[in-house]
């Protein structure tokens, strides 16, 4: 691969079962030393947007990753990517050294000896089932084994679900900084995009399997601004410049903006940028003006 071709690249991407369709000709590039969010609700199509980035299933279009047809080379394809899904999917029944050694015997780019200097400063032992581990322990085990895969492209799929939120927080921090790197990239999924704000360069937002927003972090504040009305004398007026979306509360009107100067909405109240949980409601709900929202 060339220093400027991305990492991986789909253009009109479709996916049907049987006669539904999944996927509605998705087009993206995701370049080299970025880390991205594929943000979406359950069954929007981020799942399996995901298998067909890692050859699990074929779709209609063209996809690229490294260069690379992922459904029909995937045992090549595999020496260069990872994926981990949610802890949960930590075999239960297994010790800490049998998963190691599994992982060892299945992905070509492990390093079990990375992943044993890793635990070697926490409290897992070898010998203890994953089952009997604690949420903590769980956390530990499951970073271990990320930051033990070299990867160009690693792949988590609600990495920290089930984990209370120090653990979240500690697991991505750690993977920011210890993990991350220009050589790699980075594709996580998950339902808290306010936890992973910071670690983002990328954002992708799907819904009902289209994209309906892929972008640059930095660009978000180019292209959507949140408007808080105060005066309820002042709320239709800032209905009229058709806002992506609006609620009430506490007494206030919340609306939020695409492609809006921050200067032509401070007469109506207090302007400033949306956070990705913000936008998450916006773009995902889509309760419009123009679309009847009361």
């Amino acid at each position: 691969m060339s220093q400027g071709t991305p990492i991986a690249s789909a253009r009109g991407l479709r996916k049907r079962f049987g006669k539904t369709e999944i996927l509605h000709g998705l087009d993206f590039d995701i370049p080299a030393g970025r880390i991205y969010g594929l943000v979406g609700h359950n069954g929007a199509g981020k799942t399996t947007t995901l298998n067909a980035l890692l050859g699990l299933t074929k779709c209609e279009g063209h996809i690229e990753v490294l260069g690379m047809d992922p459904f029909a080379n995937r045992a090549r394809l595999m020496k260069d990517v990872a994926f981990i899904s949610d802890v949960a999917s930590l075999p239960r029944f297994l010790r800490v050294r049998e998963l190691l050694s599994m992982l060892t015997d299945t992905h070509p780019n492990f390093s079990r000896e990375k992943a044993q200097d890793f635990l070697s400063g926490t409290d897992i032992r070898p010998e203890a089932r994953i089952k009997t581990l604690s949420k903590g322990m769980i956390a530990q085990l499951h970073l271990a084994v990320v930051m033990a895969i070299n990867a160009r492209l690693l792949v988590l799929d609600e990495p920290t679900l089930g984990l209370d939120i120090t653990y979240r927080k500690r697991f991505y921090k750690r993977l920011l900084e210890d993990y991350m790197s220009e050589q790699r990239t980075l594709l996580i999924t998950t339902h808290q995009v306010d936890e992973i704000e910071f670690m983002l360069s990328d954002i992708m937002f799907i819904r009902d399997g289209e994209l309906i927003a892929h972008m640059p972090m930095d660009a978000v504040a180019e292209t959507y601004v949140q408007l808080v009305v105060s005066d309820p004398a002042r709320i239709e007026d800032a209905r009229a410049l058709e806002p992506v979306y609006f609620e009430t509360r506490f007494g206030q009107t919340v609306m939020i903006f695409e492609g809006r100067k921050h200067e032509d909405l401070a007469p109506f109240g207090t302007v400033t940028t949306p956070t990705l949980s913000d936008l998450f409601v916006a773009l995902m709900q889509r309760q419009t003006y123009n679309r009847g929202a009361a």
